[in-house]
């Protein structure tokens, strides 16, 4: 996936491609987020069977494998948050392979079912966790159609093939790869502890605009609440866009942090 970005020397770039990139890593990411973080992981509000389908085969197109292994790994890291059982954390093995290095290692590929019960009992979600590089495939190939097809009917927009491939699929990814790993290798190593925890999480500005709403002490301290950004000042991108979806009627319950515990640092 990163050796891949390199052909973008050859197939330059374009608004467009350029666009395309920048639009699937904010609607990825805030999937992500919302769904595969803050709905699969910790049930912090309710759907319909129809649309957490929709949004898992949305997450899914981001390439981090599927959602019940998203979930339950999350789940291990919250209950071993930077312990010695943590896989992830920065302060056990280090910061690549809490970033990047435990992601590629053949022992954490499994998903441990046991860890997401609730979840299994969907046939649709075992099927997308068994076969989660379909849908990545699936959005590869839209890329490169819809390329093809946009240099033949409107060729003026500079665009082709192998250049919305390269930035609407890879480029965008691995900046959403990038993106989503800084909150389990930097988000323990830079920012603010706000509530003490027992870990090392902390929340950092500048991570939560690039996850679009990953607060990370403060989900650390309260961590069913679809809202991450306790103060007015800590954008929370991600619960806005959650919020509408539930003034459509798409999403309800959604679970946020009681005015005493988000404020019981006193700041």
């Amino acid at each position: 996936m990163h050796a891949a970005c390199f052909a973008l020397f050859w197939v330059k770039w374009s608004w467009t491609a350029v666009i395309v990139a920048a639009a699937l890593y904010i609607i990825r990411m805030v999937t992500l987020s919302g769904f595969y973080h803050r709905y699969f992981s910790h049930r912090s509000f309710k759907t319909s069977r129809t649309m957490q389908f929709v949004f898992a085969v949305m997450g899914c197109s981001a390439a981090q494998n599927g959602p019940l292994w998203w979930a339950a790994h999350h789940r291990h890291h919250h209950q071993h948050s930077d312990d010695s059982e943590d896989i992830h954390s920065p302060h056990r093995d280090g910061f690549l392979w809490s970033h990047v290095g435990w992601v590629m290692s053949r022992q954490y590929f499994c998903t441990n079912i046991n860890a997401v019960a609730d979840l299994a009992r969907y046939p649709e979600l075992i099927f997308l966790d068994h076969y989660d590089m379909l849908i990545p495939a699936v959005l590869a190939c839209m890329l490169y159609g819809s390329g093809s097809a946009l240099k033949f009917v409107i060729p003026s927009l500079n665009t082709s093939g192998p250049q919305m491939l390269v930035w609407g699929f890879f480029i965008s990814t691995v900046a959403l790869f990038h993106g989503t790993f800084t909150i389990n290798s930097l988000s323990h190593l830079i920012g603010r502890q706000r509530f003490k925890t027992g870990d090392e999480s902390r929340n950092s500005l500048l991570l939560a605009l690039i996850t679009f709403g990953e607060w990370h002490n403060n989900h650390h301290y309260y961590p069913t609440s679809a809202r991450q950004g306790f103060r007015w000042w800590e954008p929370d991108c991600t619960y806005m866009v959650l919020a509408l979806l539930s003034i459509l009627g798409l999403i309800w319950d959604l679970k946020t942090v009681p005015e005493h515990v988000a404020y019981a640092a006193g700041d």
